[in-house]
Order: structure tokens, then sequence, then C-alpha cells
């Protein structure tokens, strides 16, 4: 039996069923499957390369949504699998303060300090679904701050022949957490956490490219408390006006923001589904997906689907990421993927307020990423698929200067989110291919802090 919905199985009639108006398989229906359907077996070795022609050898492999990818032109280079292992000082961090850590009855987190809060994963835990969250979300990536320099976001229609719709590119993207430090200075906490209640801060802003846009950006800041939503606000130079966001909206794509799309449509438009209207520069990425996800651990329930093997990219070998040439640019290829030992996690939203009202994981057991997750709409259809594109080395490139680490640690290079209702897919490089710095990976090194993730520096930015 194959892990792909059976829309996605092949027929006996010759070819592979049509995806029946992408109603691809119900939420309740996949966890049913993944409960008790028996390890996958692999198919695929070293040296393969899977396309559209050969989709059928990693439909038990890839999730359903990243299987239409597959088959829509995306290709997978096989590659050996190899380990990846924590930086030091979050290993030292884990080992450290995780003995402390509970989870509360409403699946808060309790006594967290720094490192991952929960290294040994029990399956068989009733709170595992909510273990493996809160592990993701304190993942290794980065502990203290990071600075992602010059992302771009380039969207691409249904039938693109390699020229997007759309396209941005952004001056930063970037974090810095006020908890759960381990190497810059305050750690393990910065003060700040006690004075403004928050554990982290995040900015993606100012917009650079293209001119229309030039000055946009977001900042949003999450809070410690589980009962208080994030904070969000969008700054628009065109109107010269800082407007504050709801939480709900973050479900929504970047452009459905209420200042972005402002100005008889001459702004960032939602395009295909948002509220803004506008459609000069559609996307499909909602700020709640950045990074696979970035919505608040405690506004979701989860449900633990169960430990597979299966592909995803961890070790790329490309920066910038290169426009897949057999699907016209809507997605990343070819790239390198390997087998990985992934959980499971089903992800059902509290509030009727967000869009998405459930998402199904695929997280790296060692790295702690999500690979790949879909993403389902009110009546149980896959909507939509996001696949993500990592590293692991000691460098963001080869020919670093700047951003050298003593270890190697992970990176995330790409992401691709496609919608199979209307067929555009975003693409997120990271960096983009115009990009003047090519490092653009500053992890844990100081390069911005609180002051810089604040509303009134994004306003002075875009000005």
């Amino acid at each position: 039996m194959v892990f792909a919905a059976p829309e996605l199985a092949p027929t006996h009639k010759g070819g592979l069923m049509r995806l029946l108006s992408f109603g691809i398989v119900a939420g309740t229906l996949l966890a049913t499957m993944l409960c008790w359907m028996p390890p996958a077996q692999a198919v695929v070795k070293p040296g393969d390369v899977i396309t559209k022609d050969n989709a059928y050898k990693v439909a038990e492999l890839l999730s359903p949504g990243n299987y239409q990818l597959v088959r829509e032109g995306m290709q997978l280079r096989i590659v050996p699998s190899d380990k990846l292992d924590w930086p030091p000082p979050f290993k030292t961090a884990t080992e450290k303060y995780s003995p402390q850590v509970q989870l509360g009855p409403d699946g808060s987190l309790k006594g967290y300090v720094a490192g991952q809060p929960f290294p040994l994963v029990d399956p068989n835990d009733p709170q595992v679904a909510t273990k493996v969250m809160w592990n993701y979300s304190y993942r290794p990536l980065y502990s203290d701050d990071i600075d992602m320099r010059y992302p771009e976001v380039a969207t691409f229609a249904r039938n693109s022949i390699g020229w997007p719709l759309s396209y941005y590119t952004v001056g930063h993207f970037a974090f810095y957490n006020n908890i759960g430090r381990i190497e810059v200075p305050p750690i393990p906490t910065d003060p700040d956490a006690t004075r403004s209640g928050l554990r982290y801060r995040f900015g993606f802003y100012p917009f650079l490219e293209p001119a229309a846009l030039r000055g946009y950006g977001m900042v949003r800041q999450r809070h410690i408390d589980p009962n208080v939503d994030d904070n969000a606000w969008v700054y628009s130079p065109q109107t010269r006006k800082l407007s504050r966001e709801s939480a709900g909206t973050l479900s929504d794509s970047t452009g459905a923001l209420s200042a972005f799309g402002v100005g008889g449509g001459s702004g960032f438009g939602a395009g295909m589904g948002g509220t803004s209207g506008a459609t000069a520069y559609a996307n499909t990425l909602d700020p709640d997906s950045y990074f696979g996800f970035s919505a608040k651990i405690e506004n979701f329930n989860y449900r633990f689907l169960g430990e597979r093997d299966m592909l995803a990219s961890v070790h790329a070998v490309h920066s910038p990421e290169p426009q897949c040439p057999n699907d016209g640019g809507r997605t990343i290829c070819p790239e390198n993927w390997e087998m990985r030992h992934l959980y499971v996690i089903e992800a059902d939203a509290k509030s009727r307020d967000q869009t998405i009202p459930r998402r199904i994981f695929y997280i790296d057991s060692e790295g702690w990423f999500i690979t790949a997750s879909d993403q389902y709409d009110r009546g149980g259809k896959l909507w939509k698929t996001i696949a993500t594109f990592n590293t692991y080395r000691d460098r963001p490139v080869p020919d670093a200067r700047i951003a050298i680490y003593p270890y190697k640690r992970m990176f995330q290079l790409g992401l691709v989110d496609e919608d199979f209702n209307t067929g555009y897919s975003s693409v997120v490089y990271m960096p983009g291919k115009t990009a003047p710095d090519r490092e653009c990976w500053y992890i844990d090194m100081g390069t911005v802090d609180n002051a810089f993730l604040t509303p009134q520096a994004m306003v002075q930015a875009g000005h």
C-alpha cells in the first residue's frame, strides 16, 4: 500500500487519476492511514533521479502535497543519508536545562530556559505531539538571533514558463530571542523578557524591490504568556501608515494584510484569495508558514500521526537555490533529497479565525525543522503544500568570509508554497539571486537586537 491518497495512485486504465478538484484526502483519513500503515519501504537509492515520469517510486516517501509537486515536474536527486549534529552550545544547554521542563495541562511550556525542551521523545506519551511541536519551536537552527538578508519571493502561475507573476526582495528576515539564549550576552534570558513579556521579536523589512513596494515591512512579536496573541504591525510607505494586524490574519497570504494593497491596487496584493483585492503582487505564502510554521504553538491542538522514513531535502547544495527548469520555475530543482526519519504531526487550529484550519507537518527527528507541510481546507481537502530546502555545513556558502562557524549548523535555503486550488506557487529564495551579500545567513552573531525589531525601526527604514 502506498502513502499517497487514493486519488494519486496509478490506475489500471493507464496514467494517473486527476486530482478530483484537488480534494486529495481528508485529514482524518490521512491520520488513520498514518497510524496503522507499516513503515514505508524505500524504492529509491542514492544516484537515482526522480522525475514526473517515475514519480510513482516516491509515492510512499513524500507527503501527498510534495508528491504532487514531483508529478508536476519537480526533480529529486537522491543522495546518501547523513547525520545532523546540534551546535555544541545548544547540546550543552539541552543537557543542563531539559530535565526541569514540563508541559502544563493546556500544553503550555513550563520551566524552559534554553536548548531543546524534550530531547527524549516517547511515541507512547499522550503528550508526544505537543512535545514534538515545542521541540520544533525551539529547534537548533538558531537560539539567540538571526539576520537572513535579501530573501526573494517569486510567485508563478500554473502555466508558467519561468517568468514570475510577481516578486519582491526584502532587506532583512530577522529574529531576536529574549529567552533560550546560549551564545550572545545576555544569556540565557534577556531582561527585556520580564519588561515586555515577549519571547521573541521578528522583522521582515524593508521591501526593496520592485520599486512600488519599496519601504513596506512587517514586525511580529511573540508573547511568553500563552493566552496573549502575537502583536503584528505592517507599514505602508505610500500612506505613511503603521497598521496593527490581528493574529487571525497572519494565516492568510501576506498580501491580505491591511496595509498591503492600498493605493488603488499598487501595493502588495494577495491576488488569489486574499482580502486586499489587488493582483499586481500576488503571493500564496502566509506569515504563519514562514520556515514551514510560525504560528503560536498554543493556538493549535496536536495529534501524533506516527514516525516514518521519508525523503527530505536536508543537504542541499545550491545557494541561491535554482528555479526548477521542468515546471516553469514553480519549485526548486534539481536538488539533493535523502531518506530521513520524520515525525508526522497534525495541527488543528483552536480558533475559526484561522484561514488554514488544519496542517500536517513532517518534522526531521535530528534537525527538528519542518521538511514538508500539507494544509487542508475546512472540508478536509488538500489545499496547499510546503516543501523546504535545508543544508548543513559550517558556512552558508563556500567562499564566506564573515559567516563562518566553528561547527556545522543548519540553514534553510529555500521554500516552496503551492496552492492547488489556484495553481499558483510562491518560491522563497534565501537568499535571492540578486542579493548583494552572498553570505546572507548571520546566526547567533549579535547582528540584530530588540531595538532593530520594533515598529518604530521598521517605519524609519521604510522612509
